[in-house]
């Protein structure tokens, strides 16, 4: 039977039973019916109180929730997710690793959802993959460099065009950021200089594009530093992936929430977020785990 017809005869039942017992006892109605005299008693007050509408069935509400999510952990994730922009299971593992939180990655999607911000935005889109995945489990054997384009705006709405270079070690994920105004062999160098001084490790490959930048006199900067310095395939910037992959990660929670106002401001913002990225933030791609836990645990 339809849930809305049982409804409908259960309300003419007790209608029913109510008119009866005006007639005879209240006894006789409920031994006729096979009614508990206390659920008479109950439909006969709700009928006084509130007429037909006091008969139908409602719907149990609970007046304590013991396991509710507490006001405190929602504001932990709300803030979570408009700083960071992180993933419902990525702020789970940062609530359970910074705050000793234990929650579960459905928690945080409901709790999300009801403040309506359960879906991150749009990213660039997936590359299709036509090369085998690997990982190197030596720091420093290969790290992959290359350079993401900007295009912010300062407070006057006037286009600023500025060149993040990037290292991201392929074992451990750590990472070194710098920002130039200039997109040339010269900055590539300075870069190169502050990721060997930057990485606790020594670096034995660096693995780049065929970009103007990364030409000849930057090639031979490396190989002076004691570095190999290696050209991935042209057209492949799938075998540069993780630095590929790390830029979308930057978009998405850096510069999608960041509110340029000048050089020496994106600078200290950007090493905030290096660090960030290194020390705190939980990498899906290492179990949870940020990128300086799996150094030490390689290096063990």
């Amino acid at each position: 039977m339809h849930p809305e017809a049982r409804e409908e005869l259960n309300l003419r039942l007790k209608l029913i039973v109510l008119e009866y017992a005006k007639h005879v006892s209240v006894t006789e109605a409920c031994r006729e019916f096979n009614v508990a005299r206390s659920s008479f008693y109950r439909w006969k007050q709700a009928y006084e109180q509130q007429g037909r509408a006091g008969l139908y069935r409602k719907k149990p509400i609970a007046h304590h929730h013991p396991r509710k999510t507490t006001p405190e952990v929602v504001e932990k994730i709300l803030k979570l997710r408009n700083t960071y922009q992180m993933g419902a299971l990525r702020i789970a593992l940062y609530l359970d690793r910074y705050h000793g939180i234990k929650t579960s990655e459905a928690t945080v999607t409901r709790v999300l959802r009801a403040h309506g911000v359960s879906k991150l935005p749009k990213s660039a889109p997936r590359r299709a993959l036509h090369s085998k995945r690997y990982a190197k489990t030596v720091p420093g054997h290969h790290v992959q460099v290359d350079v993401k384009f900007l295009s912010l705006k300062d407070q006057s709405g006037k286009v600023v065009k500025r060149y993040q270079y990037t290292a991201i070690d392929d074992a451990t994920r750590i990472r070194a950021l710098q920002v130039f105004s200039s997109h040339n062999q010269d900055c590539a160098i300075q870069f190169i200089d502050y990721v060997i001084e930057k990485f606790p490790f020594r670096i034995s490959t660096i693995r780049t594009d065929r970009g103007h930048e990364f030409q000849a006199r930057f090639h031979w900067h490396v190989e002076d530093q004691g570095l190999q310095h290696v050209y991935i395939k042209p057209r492949t910037p799938q075998l540069n992936g993780k630095v590929e992959r790390s830029h979308r990660t930057d978009e998405t929670e850096f510069y999608q929430l960041l509110t340029y106002t000048d050089d020496v401001d994106l600078t200290a913002k950007l090493e905030a977020w290096e660090n960030f990225y290194n020390y705190h933030r939980p990498h899906m791609s290492l179990d949870g785990q940020t990128p300086y836990e799996v150094m030490r645990s390689l290096l063990k």
